[in-house]
């Protein structure tokens, strides 16, 4: 049970307005990387070589432009959360260390695999690059959603010991991980299907429209059985999303319902408006419905209240950010939505600098491909890549296992 608020105890204006930007940056990252971590899923799903290579031309050609500028959303939510909520986000670093210790291993391992199986040119290189990123699109966000899942059935206390691994791997939060990953391979097919109309290549269109309709109709089933699970672990939350939080709730069922509906059709800004709409209300929802509580049972908005002038000053850097880094990502996507950030073709290779190469490759050891030399450069980079990231790892398994130790 849930203990009752104080109704004189309540946040202040400015602990309100920095609670709506928290979840307007978790929106906005829902949006923008979740369709580019649901890129990754499609590209697991994409099939062989062969058969995999023009749905894998499509999602480079959506994600490549702006996948490294859509992360800036997980980082500018973290620096509101620590600045905003110092205990709480305490807190949960604290509680869930091993799943987004795994979800970040996940966003750098993904990171690792889309740019270097770009520059690869082994096939066998190709594809472990390209297998790598996709796994990784799957990792992020279902451990992420884990993490979501464990604070919204109030199984963070205020002040952890260590990891606590009943919060994560409950069946609400297991649910809420998947839910994560389906919402996004969801989000990116929609996406998918706009640009490549917009591109003109009508037969992908049709690919990614059946697989949206899919990932659509999955996504909904997810949300019926996490709404189920939310009333049995979770009361005061199943309280808030059929009451207060209802016309959310609504709108969210409303914009899916007519995402689903518009996939058949050529009304690509309608399509995305239905899908982000179906999204934002379903965080808005959790919000309202959540609140006054950060960590719900355990500290409230007031309670976990930075003090006002670091209130300010976090105003004055989001001030800031949204007259810099706003306009850049606006400039960002509209350069992208009209095809000019794709990669140019290379200028043709003047005669002299091709004999230049032909020397070059002749000096190469015997029985190496000179054509491969720079994977040998590349493949060090990701094996110093991967021993950083093992290293993350392993922290995490060890987290992981002290706080199982613990719970014994």
């Amino acid at each position: 049970m849930i203990p009752a608020v104080n109704a004189v105890s309540g946040p202040s204006v400015a602990t309100l307005a920095v609670a709506v930007v928290l979840l307007v940056t978790v929106a906005g990252y829902a949006l923008f990387a979740g369709a580019d971590l649901g890129g990754g899923t499609w590209d697991l799903l994409a099939g062989g070589d062969e058969r995999g290579a023009r749905p894998r031309e499509e999602i480079d050609a959506s994600v490549t432009p702006v996948w490294e500028g859509n992360h800036v959303w997980i980082i500018f939510g973290l620096v509101v959360f620590w600045t905003g909520f110092p205990s709480a986000f305490s807190a949960v670093m604290v509680a869930l260390f091993v799943p987004l210790a795994l979800s970040l291993l996940g966003i750098v391992l993904r990171g690792v695999g889309f740019a270097f199986r770009h520059e690869a040119q082994r096939p066998a290189t190709t594809r472990l690059y390209g297998a790598l990123f996709a796994a990784s699109s799957l990792l992020t966000p279902f451990f992420l959603g884990t993490a979501v899942g464990a604070v919204a059935t109030g199984a963070i206390p205020a002040d952890p010991s260590g990891n606590l691994l009943g919060a994560w791997t409950s069946p609400t939060a297991i649910v809420t991980g998947l839910l994560f990953v389906a919402t996004c391979a969801y989000v990116a097919g929609v996406y998918l299907v706009a640009d490549c109309e917009r591109r003109g290549h009508d037969d992908m269109a049709r690919y990614f429209r059946l697989r949206s309709l899919a990932a659509g109709l999955v996504t909904g089933v997810l949300a019926a059985i996490n709404l189920v699970l939310l009333a049995r672990s979770a009361p005061y939350l199943w309280a808030g999303l059929t009451g207060p939080a209802l016309p959310a709730v609504a709108a969210s069922v409303l914009g899916g319902v007519a995402a689903l509906a518009l996939l058949p059709g050529r009304r690509p800004m309608l399509l995305r408006g239905a899908t982000a709409l179906a999204v934002v209300g379903v965080v808005a929802g959790w919000g309202v419905a959540q609140y006054p509580w950060v960590l719900p049972g355990a500290v409230t908005l007031a309670q976990s209240a930075a003090p006002e002038p670091a209130q300010l000053a976090l105003f004055v850097a989001l001030g800031l950010a949204l007259l810099l880094v706003f306009p850049a990502f606006v400039w960002l996507y509209w350069l992208q939505q009209h095809g000019m950030l794709l990669e140019s073709h290379p200028p043709p290779v003047p005669a002299g600098a091709r004999a230049g190469e032909d020397l070059a490759e002749r000096t190469e050891p015997a029985g190496t491909p000179p054509r491969y030399a720079a994977d040998r450069h590349r493949g060090l980079e990701a094996v110093v890549l991967l021993v950083v990231a093992g290293g993350a790892l392993r922290d995490a398994v060890r987290q992981l296992v002290s706080g199982w130790r613990r719970g014994r």
